[in-house]
């Protein structure tokens, strides 16, 4: 596992990356920084990392974990319902890698705005 930080404006949340292809592969990338993009109540971002979907990759997610989106390039971050969610949890427009969790309340984004600033580093 790999302690990250991702930090958007004043807001700043410690998560962990797992032991997977993608996980290495973004850990490997790290620092990352970009413009996030919202999509309903996620943020996701392009990043220089290309990984192919991984046998589990699944487009029902959880709120608070880290994805991968392989159609984008994209480090996603879920934080509640998308605009294809039928319910009150995430999901992605399509299946991605997940390949981490925020450790706190990641209910803290929804104050993100479309093309805030977002750093990622490890800890």
């Amino acid at each position: 596992m790999t302690e990250i930080r991702i930090v958007v404006g004043e807001i700043s949340l410690n998560a962990l990356i797992e032991d997977t292809p993608t996980g290495r592969k973004i850990a490997e990338a790290l620092p990352l920084q970009a413009e996030a993009t919202r999509w309903g109540e996620e943020i996701y971002f392009e990043i220089p990392v290309a990984a192919e979907a991984e046998e589990d990759a699944r487009a029902e997610v959880a709120v608070g974990e880290l994805a991968y989106w392989p159609m984008g390039s994209a480090f996603c971050i879920f934080f509640g319902p998308t605009p294809v969610s039928t319910g009150t949890e995430p999901r992605a427009y399509s299946p991605v890698n997940v390949f981490g969790r925020i450790q706190g309340d990641p209910a803290v984004l929804k104050s993100v705005p479309d093309g805030a600033q977002v750093r990622v580093v490890k800890t």
